[in-house]
């Protein structure tokens, strides 16, 4: 049973007995179409600025608790050489929405970087059409933007001052541009219901997102949200393995967000559909700095413990480490 309906998904979310069947599954399904080998990606954040004001995330402009850094434009690449030279295949470009890093500044940094030979994502906001075609032009690859959640009211409820529908539109142009798009939901915000969660997930197959990334809700002390509680491991595991089934052969990272609640986290996301892990290569000057949840892992360690780190838990697993840039396999 490797479809399911929108009522077949919310059975399965509100029952946990289905659970060990569940990730099984995910499991079989991960192998059977991207195999035993997982992609480690090196992520660079390279800017807290931020102009929005999403009331989840630690880095919302309103938040004066946070030291803000901008990264320099050589310096982002010395971080994505050095990535190179551990060995990633793909450097990952994540911000804020900081208006300093313009069409001009970023596509001088990907033509940079892409003279690495790496695959580059980027993970910047919202931008026009025309500077997402600047972007790809200039050597861009992929392009993350998670929409959070497919219910719009609670969208916009999360989202002072942004319109979902240019959310979407995002999404539309970057997929009609040609990037490997990336999306994803957050699980447990206040009053997102079950029904919301699997509408997020036939959302994801309905614009065949090539990357989902899902994560629990953590509230962070400095935003709106700071006395909900947080959302459930393994109910954001559930709504990653049934993306996993749903769309056979995507990418789907480990995330840093369900380590901080499960100190094994990341291993049994990778155990339960996932073949994607991010390792953050920054160091960590400004990795404490990059709060979007807090009590995030592994924020004082330098970029090369982290990469031997991770390395050993999926060898213990007996998964191995990708030599390639992991690009989708829409043949399988």
């Amino acid at each position: 049973m490797n479809e399911f309906s929108k009522d077949n998904l919310i059975d399965i979310l509100e029952d946990d007995s289905k659970n060990d069947w569940l990730f099984s599954l995910a499991d079989t399904v991960r192998k059977e179409h991207v195999g035993d080998e997982v992609h480690l990606r090196g992520l660079i954040e390279f800017s807290n600025i931020c102009k929005c004001q999403c009331k989840y995330c630690g880095l919302r402009s309103e938040n004066r608790e946070i030291e803000r850094y901008r990264i320099s434009e050589d310096n982002i690449v010395s971080y994505a050489k050095h990535a190179s030279e551990m060995g990633y295949r793909t450097v990952v470009l994540q911000s804020g929405e900081d208006k300093f890093f313009d069409a001009d500044v970023m596509c001088r940094i990907i033509s940079r970087i892409k003279d690495l030979d790496v695959a580059l994502t980027l993970s910047i906001g919202e931008r026009s059409f025309d500077e997402y075609k600047a972007f790809k032009a200039s050597g861009a690859d992929r392009y993350l933007i998670r929409i959070e959640t497919t219910d719009k009211n609670l969208y916009e409820k999360m989202h002072p001052n942004m319109d979902f529908n240019n959310r979407i539109r995002c999404l539309e142009d970057l997929k009609t541009l040609g990037f490997e798009v990336g999306t994803g939901c957050l699980v447990g915000l206040p009053e997102q219901t079950v029904e919301s969660l699997a509408e997020d997930i036939l959302f994801f197959k309905e614009i065949d997102a090539d990357m989902v990334g899902i994560g629990p809700f953590i509230p962070h002390p400095q935003t709106p949200l700071n006395s909900c509680e947080h959302g459930s491991f393994t109910l954001a595991l559930k709504v990653m393995a049934l993306t996993r089934i749903l769309l056979k052969n995507i990418n789907i990272p480990a995330t840093t967000a369900m380590e901080t609640l499960n100190p094994n986290g990341r291993i049994i996301a990778l155990q339960s559909g996932a073949n994607v892990v991010m390792p953050n290569v920054t160091t960590s000057e400004y990795r404490e700095k990059y709060e979007i949840y807090p009590n995030k892992i592994c924020i004082h360690e330098e970029p090369d413990k982290c990469r031997n780190c991770i390395e050993a838990k999926i060898h213990s697993i007996g998964r191995t480490i990708s030599k390639d840039c992991g690009f989708r396999l829409k043949n399988k």
